[in-house]
């Protein structure tokens, strides 16, 4: 079992950047596939990257492709989201996922996913 606790959310101006850390408890974290989500008001939860247990292979959703990075240390127990050129769109509470079956890779189903943090709120405005 893993704990994830998201941190690094916050307001920012359009254009700006924002990197979001999700820290994991416990000493499997280097053996699970994380994802990123985020949740506007009235939306569904969307896909946004997700990064092999590895490290060595990522994947991003069209819509944050080129903007975002995901990245993970798992010496550190970590994942990050790097937000560059952020858009009053990209507006949503980000969430850190991590699926305990190697095979859950590439998904953008979120139940999917076996563990989940509480979530942290990024803010863009125009």
């Amino acid at each position: 079992q893993v704990q994830l606790v998201e941190s690094g959310g916050g307001l920012v101006q359009a254009g700006g950047s924002l990197r979001l850390s999700c820290a994991a408890s416990g000493r499997t974290f280097s053996t699970y596939n994380m994802a990123w989500f985020r949740q506007a008001p009235g939306k569904e939860r969307e896909f946004v990257a997700a990064i092999i247990w590895s490290g060595s292979d990522t994947f991003h959703a069209d819509s944050v492709k080129g903007r975002f990075t995901v990245s993970r240390d798992n010496a550190k127990n970590t994942a990050y989201l790097q937000m560059n050129s952020l858009k009053p769109e990209d507006t949503a509470v980000y969430y850190c996922a991590a699926a305990a079956t190697r095979s859950i890779w590439r998904s953008r189903v979120a139940n999917q996913y076996d563990y989940w943090g509480q979530g942290t709120q990024v803010t863009v405005s125009s």
